[in-house]
């Protein structure tokens, strides 16, 4: 059987119209608010049925599955300007992760704080790129919530064995196993999706990965 991940990618202004005059707080409520109906609109268009706020439960480590659908593998992110939902039913663990290129990042602090030794040597080799580092953020990312671990995890502890030109890979760590990702530079982003890798009697067999964008 062929394993499938179907991604949709939007534009957050596409999805949320708030006003311009709403408080700091009031907004970032508001977004998250709208940011679930549009999870939720989504998978009920793929599960072909109305799927709402409750009919979701959350792991022991807070990740979110479909009460009635566990086998239904699905995660979501969003960055400043955009949202990402992955979904799939035949790949178990899935992670994602969408960073808009243009952030302001404090690459160097955050390198140090949060990347294995090799994924640093691996920047400098690709002379301290941007795209390189998000490519390695958005891996550690997808990962760790495809694992349900999430932060949990140490981000230095995790090498992700990410490439400066391929835009795939494995990774493993005792605690949570083996994952395989895919990283892709779509525009204004670098988005990243990650499953664990089960091997099949051919070795471990890459999913077929549908993006569609909004």
């Amino acid at each position: 059987m062929t394993k499938l991940i179907h991604i949709e990618v939007s534009r957050l202004e596409q999805m949320i119209q708030l006003p311009a005059d709403l408080e700091r707080k009031a907004k970032i409520q508001q977004q998250k608010q709208a940011i679930y109906q549009f999870r939720n609109q989504l998978l009920s268009q793929h599960m072909q049925r109305e799927i709402q706020n409750a009919d979701l439960s959350k792991t022991e480590y807070g990740k979110p599955y479909l009460t009635e659908f566990p086998q239904v593998a699905f995660n979501h992110s969003h960055s400043h300007k955009h949202y990402a939902l992955a979904l799939s039913h035949t790949v178990r663990q899935l992670g994602i992760d969408v960073e808009d290129l243009d952030r302001q990042v404090r690459f160097e602090t955050l390198a140090q704080h949060a990347f294995h030794p090799e994924e640093l040597h691996g920047w400098a080799e690709a002379e301290y790129s941007s795209e390189y580092w998000f490519k390695v953020w958005t891996t550690k990312e997808a990962v760790l919530k495809a694992s349900g671990l999430g932060i949990r995890l140490s981000l230095k502890e995790l090498n992700t064995h990410v490439h400066a030109i391929n835009h795939g890979g494995m990774c493993q760590h005792p605690e949570i196993g083996s994952f395989a990702y895919q990283n892709y530079h779509l525009g204004q982003i670098m988005l990243t999706v990650a499953w664990q890798a089960e091997p099949s009697c051919q070795g471990f067999q890459w999913p077929l990965i549908q993006i569609i964008q909004h």
